[in-house]
């Protein structure tokens, strides 16, 4: 069971829009192909400096797979360079309900994130996408950000490409509209990650 306050985040989420939808509509066809063949379903989302957006992605994935009961799916999030968690982001996710305890203290911390008392939690630091704590095959590959879309033409031992990007809310840091817009941004990226696993589940 996830938590209450989490749970309450998301019965709030809105319908994506039908433009979006076809967006996501790649990533929904390569999940109901791994549940089809009973696999394991990794998800590696991927921006240019893994602090903000592929982390929405990553966190609320995990937590919504959960949810909807989406089986064998593991999420994992990295960059074209590795940097650190914006730490806006990790003040957002825990107004909207999830649990994050800081394991280390260095310049690039790592966090616990927890959607549940009884799962693991999702190991958040920044990483670039082909470390050595992300898979090396058998893996899609979901673009989060225009130019780590461009930037990466290649991505190795990945299965499948898909592109899903979103503006980037570093454009609000410092101002009087930051909360507001990291807020929403993490709630359009839980809503898009919703109606993905609620579609994938509906396979069986």
């Amino acid at each position: 069971m996830l938590y209450p306050s989490l749970i309450a985040s998301i019965e709030s989420l809105k319908v994506p829009s039908e433009e979006r939808k076809i967006i996501l509509q790649p990533l929904i066809n390569y999940l109901k192909e791994k549940i089809s063949a009973s696999e394991l379903i990794r998800l590696n989302f991927i921006c240019t400096h893994n602090s903000r957006r592929s982390h929405l992605a990553q966190i609320w994935a995990q937590a919504l797979a959960k949810y909807h009961g989406v089986p064998k799916v593991i999420t994992y999030s990295g960059g074209t360079e590795a940097t650190q968690i914006y730490p806006k982001i990790i003040e957002t996710i825990m107004d909207q309900g999830f649990e994050v305890r800081q394991l280390s203290q260095e310049s690039n911390p790592i966090y616990a994130i927890k959607y549940a008392d009884n799962q693991h939690p999702v190991i958040g630091f920044s990483k670039a996408y082909d470390d050595s704590f992300n898979p090396i095959g058998q893996f899609a590959a979901i673009m989060t950000c225009s130019q780590a879309d461009q930037g990466c033409p290649f991505v190795a031992g990945t299965e499948k490409r898909i592109a899903v990007t979103y503006e980037d809310p570093k454009v609000s840091d410092g101002s009087l509209q930051e909360d507001h817009c990291y807020a929403q941004k993490s709630l359009e990226i839980a809503s898009e990650m919703n109606y993905v696993m609620l579609q994938s589940r509906q396979i069986y």
